[in-house]
């Protein structure tokens, strides 16, 4: 049986955050979104340990990278992966 610590690191999945203070005119960011004109996809999306959020893209040579940061302070909204 799932203990519940290993139920809620499987909720934790970021699946798309809105960086902005007004939902509708915010920047998305979806996990598997095409960036930088088509060379690279949107690979994960973690929350650090200080509570800033990173996005980590696959560029053309199949390498994951840091692409961007954001501060604990911004305005996101948080979009998990739920999979019923």
């Amino acid at each position: 049986m799932e203990t519940l610590k290993s139920i809620f690191k499987q909720v934790n999945i970021i699946r798309k955050i809105s960086v902005g203070p007004d939902y509708m005119k915010s920047m998305h960011y979806v996990v598997g979104q095409e960036v930088l004109r088509g060379n690279g996809s949107i690979d994960t999306i973690l929350m650090e340990s200080d509570s800033s959020i990173s996005i980590y893209i696959l560029n053309q040579d199949k390498e994951i990278v840091k692409w961007k940061s954001f501060s604990a302070s911004m305005p996101i909204s948080i979009e998990y992966n739920i999979d019923f």
